[in-house]
């Protein structure tokens, strides 16, 4: 089980996770549904995992990324992303993030690419 965070501005998309998080018996520590929030809670709850959608308002998933990459080098982050462009893809990886998920995915998704990044 992970202590696991989500960082997603559709409220749709954040009760989709939920519930695969629940299938997979992990734990929600914290919300946020922006690129500053996230970051703010990030720090402060210090999860296992981190699903962090790409495109959210006010500071975009990607800025998120580098920014708590660049205080928590040993952060595991999961991009969220509509977008599954190999520009947008590899820069994700690039910036460190372990693995992505696009949408629409099936809670199956979810949980590979969190056990993928816890190892």
């Amino acid at each position: 089980m992970a202590r696991v965070m989500i960082a997603e501005d559709s409220e749709a998309v954040r009760l989709v996770l939920k519930d695969s998080l629940k299938i997979g018996h992990h734990e929600i520590v914290a919300e946020a549904v922006d690129g500053i929030e996230a970051i703010k809670k990030f720090n402060e709850t210090n999860p296992d995992i981190l699903l962090l959608d790409v495109a959210m308002p006010q500071k975009d998933g990607i800025t998120a990324l580098k920014e708590i990459m660049s205080s928590n080098p040993d952060a595991k982050i999961i991009m969220i992303t509509a977008d599954e462009t190999f520009s947008t893809i590899h820069q994700s990886a690039e910036d460190g993030a372990q693995a992505y998920i696009v949408k629409p995915f099936r809670f199956e998704d979810v949980l590979t690419a969190i056990t993928m990044a816890l190892n």
